[in-house]
This record gives structure tokens, C-alpha cells and sequence, in this order.
């Protein structure tokens, strides 16, 4: 415990050079949940399979677990060119002192830009520029996270309800249907729901669900 408090006590340059980069990671680490949800495509991922739970009416099957743990590594697969770069670019240099802290910050902030603005609707970022007072930026560069981040999650959220909404039907169809089956043979104290469940699964099984919704997903990006 001594030894981790004397790094940042110490003045030499190796040593200052250490603090800095446990500080960022440690900043980094500290950031990384709001990071991970706001600034990549974990958003879409998980709501979408919440979608096609709530769909099917399973309650919890997919445990919680499954879907956000199945979502984490979807995230992973669409974003690794994104971390790549962004590896590259800032991070290595960083660690070999190439470059400053403010450098990397810029050289990283590039990729993810270019990942948010390519799935960021020019009206939702219009929004929150036109509340700040900003001016038309020549290029994405030019826009700041601040003003990004919030424009891309929102574009985000009304794409991962318009694929819900067109998860819902099929099932949604079903449900109508058993319900319109059951009421006609005077069958009303039978809730539709236990009677659609089996249909939906079957359903959901025979189309390959799993794989239609993780395709649209992956294409979406």
C-alpha cells in the first residue's frame, strides 16, 4: 500500500509517467459503463433483445444475464474495428509517449465520432446544436462529444424501438388470433396468453429467431 501511495509522491520522470497512465486508466475504468452504453451499439443490441423477449412473453427466459452478456459480445464484434483504431491511433502511442494526453484524448475521440455519426440522425443532432447556439460544422470533427453523445443515443433509441415494433407483429398476430379462437368457443376464463405462448416459441424456432434478429442487428451497423 505504501509503495502504490510513493509512485505518486515520487518526481522522477518514470515514475510521474506511471501515475499518469493508473490515472487514466483508472479514469477510464471509472467511465467505462456510461462509455460502453452511450457511445457504442450496446444500446440498439439490448433493447432489441429485450424486445424479443417481452415479444415471446417468456418473462425471464433469457435470463437478464443472457441477454446483456449476449448483447456485451455482440457490442464487441460490431465495435473491434472502432477499438482498433482508437488502440492504435491514441493508445499505444500514449503508452510509448509519443504523443500527449490531450493528443490521445483527440486521436480517439476520431474513430468513435466517426462510428456516432454514421448512425446519428442529422435532426437529433440539429436539436441539441440549435439548443447550444452552435454554428454548422464543416465536419464531424468539429462537433463535440457532448453534443454527439446525446444526439446518437436518442437516434439510437428510436431505431431499437422501430425494430421492436417490427419483432412485435408476427407475435402480436398470434395473440389475435388465439384470443379470437378461444372467445369463439366460449372458452373467456381461459387466459390467450398460456394458449399463444407454445405457438409463439414454435413460431419463433421454425424462422431461426435467434439468428434473424442477431443478422439484423449486425447489418444495421
Amino acid at each position: 500500500m505504501n509503495e502504490f501511495i510513493g509512485m505518486f509522491s515520487e518526481s522522477d520522470p518514470q515514475s510521474v509517467s506511471t501515475s499518469v497512465q493508473l490515472l487514466l486508466l483508472l479514469t477510464v475504468l471509472s467511465l467505462a459503463p456510461s462509455i460502453l452504453i452511450l457511445m457504442t451499439s450496446f444500446t440498439r443490441i439490448v433493447i432489441v433483445l429485450s424486445f424479443v423477449r417481452t415479444s415471446l412473453a417468456t418473462q425471464t427466459m433469457p435470463p437478464n444475464q443472457v441477454l446483456v452478456g449476449l448483447a456485451l459480445f455482440l457490442t464487441f464484434f460490431v465495435m473491434a474495428p472502432t477499438f482498433n483504431e482508437v488502440n492504435e491511433e491514441a493508445l499505444q502511442p500514449l503508452f510509448n509517449e509519443e504523443i500527449t494526453l490531450d493528443e490521445a484524448y483527440e486521436r480517439a475521440a476520431t474513430p468513435m465520432k466517426e462510428f456516432m455519426s454514421k448512425h446519428t440522425r442529422e435532426k437529433d443532432l440539429a436539436l441539441f446544436m440549435n439548443y447550444a447556439g452552435m454554428e454548422r460544422p464543416e465536419t464531424i470533427q468539429d462537433v463535440p462529444l457532448t453534443t454527439l453523445v446525446p444526439a446518437f443515443a436518442i437516434s439510437e433509441l428510436k431505431t431499437a424501438f422501430q425494430m421492436g415494433f417490427m419483432i412485435f407483429i408476427p407475435f402480436l398476430v398470434i395473440d389475435m388470433a388465439v384470443a379470437s379462437v378461444l372467445m369463439s368457443m366460449g372458452m373467456m376464463m381461459l387466459p390467450p396468453v398460456m394458449i399463444s405462448l407454445p405457438f409463439k416459441i414454435l413460431l419463433f424456432v421454425l424462422v431461426d429467431g435467434w439468428y434473424l434478429v442477431t443478422h439484423s442487428l449486425l447489418q444495421g451497423f
